[in-house]
């Protein structure tokens, strides 16, 4: 197993990044919110999970060894495979699927895509005891929102896809524009942002 990539951010995409370690490109793919936190041209250390099939060897990069971990755990219930356990932790943090699975809240849970009312309830049954509860503090969401933190990552993001750092910043304040209350996860406001430029 591939535990973790070094080297230099070379590219990144809408979902994965590649990383050059001693001159070998590796493609990795991670959620909305972990290529955020990837600069192009930067150095970065990203704890990894090689998924091996048939056909292909893919690589799934995170934040932090805990969003690796549960990425493992997801994928030991039935009927789900590697991009539904990435797209659980693109609407999720770690700790809000360790609270939505021991608090049995299956709306939470079907808000990712893929997932609906009867996954949801497979994947309490089968995951209560392994998850165990949250490791963070309570309050410990995707995306900040206070001080409007979110701002930053979501430009970043799209600066780190490529766009340049005006249409970036007209994103971001055409999604704050229609934000009501509370901001959603920053994976769900880079996408508003990626189809406010694809217009």
């Amino acid at each position: 197993m591939i535990a973790f990539v070094s080297g230099r951010v070379a590219a990144a995409g809408p979902d994965g990044a590649v990383i050059d370690v001693h001159g070998v490109g590796l493609a990795v793919q991670c959620t909305p919110a972990t290529l955020a936190g990837l600069r192009v041209g930067d150095q970065a250390n990203v704890p990894t999970s090689l998924v091996v099939r048939e056909d292909s060897l893919t690589l799934f990069g995170f934040a932090d060894d805990d969003e690796r971990t549960v990425f493992e755990l997801l994928q030991t219930a039935s009927g789900i495979g590697p991009r539904i356990a990435l797209a659980m932790l693109a609407v999720h943090t770690p700790d809000a699927l360790r609270r939505a699975v021991a608090t049995e809240d299956l709306t939470a849970l079907t808000k990712v895509p893929g997932i609906g009312k009867k996954g949801a309830q497979r994947i309490v049954l089968e995951l209560k005891d392994r998850l165990g509860g949250p490791v963070g503090g309570a309050d410990k969401v995707r995306a900040p929102a206070r001080a409007e933190a979110w701002r930053e990552q979501v430009q970043m993001g799209l600066v780190n896809l490529g766009w340049s750092a005006k249409d970036a910043d007209a994103a971001v304040d055409a999604v704050a524009a229609d934000l009501d209350g509370e901001a959603p996860p920053v994976a769900t406001l880079l996408k508003s942002a990626l189809k406010k430029l694809s217009k």
